[in-house]
Parts: structure tokens; C-alpha cells; sequence
């Protein structure tokens, strides 16, 4: 049987019509700025100071020098970026893993100290103990100073994640379970088996949240670590940014020449090195990431 296709009102051509241009726009206002970004990493630094940023560059315009800067010792850049995909990966793995076994034990019917646990997590986001206390039980107890690790454990759990992850488990039948249990299976293998392969849109939109916090970390490692070789990559452009800004600071008080430093490029060209792997990320994400966080807001 041929089915009739359904004219559209004109009421609904116009909603799509405002629809997508809406969305145009805010595409727009999105790519636009980071476009700038690259381009003016790209321009040589005359030519942003006296005529600003411009969507094109013209052949006498443009220059690498921020890059060279950036890169003007390309052991240290790299080294960075190896500790930093490093901490990423590692910490993604396993704040993943333990985030969501929490929030699939909270979401579980028979579980009896669930309203108990879940309170004593929730807790937490009301109330800390401060800087100092922290960064007391992390250095002379747990030992973070110039560890590896101190860049990985304090990220890997978080409360809002844990919200998310049991919001979406409860969408789950339980039923799956108990038939999984009736059948002989044990708790993580209920877990890996039936719970996760049903998680998958849970585990893309969470994978983006941790992935994003550890790559653009770099409070912890200004408190931990103190050797530059243990630095990840967003501290270490920061560094490089900051000793170019007290270059040129000493430059202008003394009088001395050194040179056109591209401190305005320079911070350009940093955004780029440090965003530019993370953004070609999302796309491959996005259909997880848009399914889990409306299921996961949705869910009671």
C-alpha cells in the first residue's frame, strides 16, 4: 500500500524556516570566534595591533611567528602534550568506570543504603573544607607532590557525573537484572554484559565531561607539581605566556630592545595548540553526547 505523504501548513514551513535560521546563527556565532582565533594566530603581530583581527589574511600579513615561539622548544611542548593525553586517557577510563557503577548501584531497587550513600555524596557539593585542608591531606598524607598521579585521582570522581549517570540507570529495567540473576550472573557481570552496552549514549556524554576536565586541567598541576618536565600542556602554555608578558614588562622599563615579540598572536596560537585535538573530538561524540544528556536531564 502507498502511503500519502502529508502536506506541511504553512504555520509549520515557517517554524522550520525560523527554526533553521536560528540555528544558523547560533552555528555561526560559535565557528566564527575560533576561526578569528586561528586566523589571527596566523598574522603577524604589527597587524594586530594596528588594524586588529580581520577574516582573511593577506601574503604580507601573515607570519608563524607565534608558533615558533610556542614552539621554540618543541621537547617540552611535546612532553606536555604526552603527559596531558596521557592524564586524559587514564583518568577518562577510570573516572568512567567508577562513575558509572555508582551511579548503577544508587539507581538499583534492592540496593538498601542507597538514599544513605546518595546523600553523603550530594553533601559534598554543598560543603567543603577549603583550600588549605585540601591541599594539606593531598601533600603530606596522600604524597601528590611531583606524582603523576596527583594530576589523575582528584578528577576522577565527580558528584554532578554521578547525578547523570544514576538519572540515566534508572531508565534501565530492572527487570534485565533480575533476570540475569535468575540465570546465575553475578553483579559485575550484570554490570559489564547487560548494564553498559545499554549505557553507551551514558558513557559518550560522560567520556566528553571527563576528557574536557583533565584536558583543560591545570590547577592541580600548579599546586603539585613543581618540576617544568612534569608539567601538562595547558600549564606549561601558560608559563610560556607569562614569561613572554614579563619579557616584554622588563623590555619596556629598561629600554632595552628585544625584539616584536607576538604576545598577542602568541596567545592565540595557545588556544589553538591546547583546543585544537579536543574539538576534533566532539563531532564523533555528538550523537552520543545530545541522546545521553537528554535522557540523563529527563529521567527522574
Amino acid at each position: 500500500m502507498e502511503t500519502k505523504k502529508v502536506k506541511k501548513g504553512k504555520d509549520q514551513i515557517a517554524f522550520g524556516i525560523i527554526g533553521y535560521l536560528l540555528v544558523t546563527i547560533f552555528a555561526l556565532a560559535c565557528i566564527i570566534p575560533f576561526y578569528l582565533i586561528v586566523v589571527g594566530s596566523f598574522t603577524a603581530e604589527s597587524t594586530i595591533v594596528t588594524k586588529g583581527y580581520s577574516f582573511i589574511i593577506a601574503a604580507k600579513d601573515f607570519s608563524t611567528a607565534a608558533y615558533q615561539m610556542a614552539f621554540k622548544s618543541p621537547q617540552t611542548i611535546l612532553g606536555a602534550y604526552g603527559i596531558t593525553i596521557f592524564v586524559t586517557v587514564v583518568g577518562t577510563v577510570l573516572s568512567i568506570f567508577i562513575t558509572s557503577m555508582t551511579g548503577y548501584v544508587l539507581a538499583r531497587n534492592d540496593f538498601p543504603w542507597k538514599n544513605g550513600f546518595s546523600f553523603f555524596f550530594f553533601f559534598t557539593t554543598l560543603f567543603n573544607g577549603g583550600l588549605v585542608p585540601y591541599y594539606l591531606l593531598c601533600t603530606k598524607y596522600l604524597g601528590f607532590t611531583n606524582r603523576l598521579y596527583s594530576l589523575i585521582l582528584p578528577g576522577m570522581f565527580s558528584v554532578w557525573n554521578v547525578i547523570i549517570a544514576k538519572s540515566f540507570m534508572k531508565g534501565i529495567p530492572f527487570e534485565m537484572v533480575e533476570a540475569a540473576k535468575i540465570d546465575g550472573a553475578g553483579d559485575f557481570y550484570i554490570y559489564y554484559k547487560v548494564i553498559l552496552p545499554m549505557a553507551k549514549p551514558l558513557i559518550a556524554t560522560l567520556t566528553l565531561f571527563v576528557a574536557l576536565a583533565y584536558w583543560n586541567d591545570w590547577y592541580n598541576c600548579m599546586l603539585f607539581m613543581s618540576t617544568g618536565d612534569q608539567w601538562n600542556l595547558q600549564y606549561t602554555l601558560q608559563n610560556i605566556l607569562n614569561s613572554s608578558e614579563a619579557l616584554k614588562r622588563i623590555a619596556v622599563l629598561t629600554g632595552m630592545q628585544v625584539g616584536q615579540l607576538p604576545s598577542e598572536g602568541l596567545k592565540l596560537a595557545m588556544t589553538v595548540i591546547a583546543t585544537g585535538p579536543i574539538v576534533l573530538l566532539y563531532p564523533f561524540l555528538q550523537k552520543y553526547f545530545v541522546k545521553g544528556l537528554t535522557l540523563g536531564a529527563v529521567k527522574g
